[in-house]
């Protein structure tokens, strides 16, 4: 039997302990690995395999209904006997399809047995179910195969198998024993003419998101996103890019305050400057359940230890460890820290978001620096009851820091010439006047 092969999945059909191929739309990621699976079993008798999502709470989320139409488009069905929760192969072979969210290490055992893993929308695997399953995996010979679509550079996925680069600037190179393709919808020599005319749409009515979707770019923007359009349209305008700080003016640090526990929230830093009617968005900085310590020294180590930090309100309370305030921490720590902005109440999230949404224009971002920062900015989005289709206020996530802590820097910001200048006395002495 000869399957016809996009050339962008040839290097797939050679032999690799991992093989993983990302992009966007259209490009015929799934139907590879689907024909791949089916054809496997027929060349190996009795060969199980397990088709895995992240979450898989019934078979219609699985890639199930995929497979079926593969083993009719093949002709192969009197090779396959298809039940309700798995689909059985020749020589009793067996594919089956699995959710990871729920299993333990001990739950894992029973894929002990199996060849190969497709693990499908891989971009929504997490590092806890990728660690427990590369080791389960374990048979001679076996195969673990991934398909996604980036979503963020620090997915799972993407770190393991196209490397990443640690805060400290050090790479991690992906396992010699990948093979790993990027393919898109111009890799697709069937790619369909009504697959054409949707691409071509989401450029002209979507730009923002065009990239993530067709191209197989990270994900800059979602469904209710409050900034991803003016993040694009900085973009066009070259206000991202290689942003120089100007040395006479003072650097500002502002912070969204995370705790040191395990389950704690993020800690995010922005460092920005005033320039002028510019804002120059300089650097980010974000960890997890750090010590306040350990940001003090990210902030000395790159060069912000004069820097003037901004604090929300709970600034002011106390540690249930030490006592002090995070305002006293960093004051003693010798840096100036300006009064934490009051409790705004209510609508405070409303109001941070109003204030990025009127100055964004006037945001440059340095590119090298602000990545991890600008990705949380065009993720950050609203929760909707799809109910009633009604708008429920920001959704508490992983991006939820960064656009608090760059929300404080608009509710602070004055324009120069404005602000405490405004109405002051005028001493005429003090200008030349007699």
């Amino acid at each position: 039997m000869r399957i016809p092969t996009a050339r962008v999945f040839q290097p797939l059909l050679g032999a690799a302990r991992y093989k993983g191929a990302y992009g966007g739309r259209g490009s015929g990621k799934s139907h590879f690995f689907g024909e791949l699976l089916v054809e496997q079993c027929l060349a190996q008798r009795g060969m199980r395999a397990v088709c895995i999502r992240e979450v898989q709470r019934t078979l219609a989320q699985s890639s199930k209904a995929l497979i079926e139409a593969k083993i009719e488009k093949l002709e192969v069905s009197g090779s396959f006997r298809v039940m309700s929760d798995r689909i059985e192969g020749p020589g009793d072979g067996l594919i089956i399809f699995n959710g990871m969210q729920d299993h333990t290490a001990e739950s894992l055992k029973s894929l002990e047995g199996f060849s190969v893993a497709w693990v499908e929308e891989a971009q929504s695997l997490s590092e806890r179910s990728l660690s427990l399953l590369r080791p389960t995996i374990r048979m001679g010979g076996s195969e673990i195969w991934f398909s996604w679509n980036p979503t963020r550079r620090q997915d799972a996925v993407d770190k393991f198998l196209r490397g990443w680069v640690d805060e400290n600037g050090k790479r991690t190179p992906p396992p010699e024993n990948a093979i790993v393709v990027k393919a898109n919808w111009r890799d697709n020599p069937w790619f369909p003419p009504v697959l054409e005319d949707e691409r071509q749409l989401e450029k002209k009515l979507y730009p923002e998101r065009y990239d993530h979707t067709w191209e197989g770019g990270y994900a800059r923007a979602f469904e209710g996103a409050y900034f991803a359009v003016l993040l694009e349209e900085a973009r066009r305008q070259g206000r991202i890019g290689k942003i120089a700080a100007d040395p006479l003016l003072p650097r500002r640090a502002f912070f969204d305050l995370g705790g040191a526990g395990a389950h704690a929230d993020a800690m995010a830093i922005w460092i920005i400057q005033w320039v002028g009617q510019q804002i120059l968005v300089l650097d980010y900085i974000e960890g997890v359940g750090q010590v306040l310590a350990y940001y003090v020294n990210e902030l000395r180590a790159k060069g912000y230890e004069k820097a003037v930090c901004h604090l929300p309100h709970d600034g002011l309370v106390a540690n249930s460890v030490t006592g002090k305030r995070y305002w006293d921490h960093l004051r003693d720590a010798g840096f100036r820290v300006e009064t934490p902005v009051p409790n705004q109440g209510r609508g405070a999230a409303m109001q941070r978001i109003e204030a990025v949404r009127r100055i964004m224009s006037k945001c440059w971002f340095n590119e090298a620096t602000t990545e991890v920062g600008r990705e949380a900015l065009g993720f950050y989005h609203e929760k909707r009851d799809t109910d009633r289709n009604v708008g429920l206020g920001p959704e508490h996530d992983w991006s939820s820091h960064a656009c608090d802590a760059f929300g404080l820097m608009a509710i602070c910001y004055e324009e120069p010439g404005r602000g405490r200048a405004f109405g002051r006395k005028l001493k005429y002495p003090a200008l030349g006047y007699a």
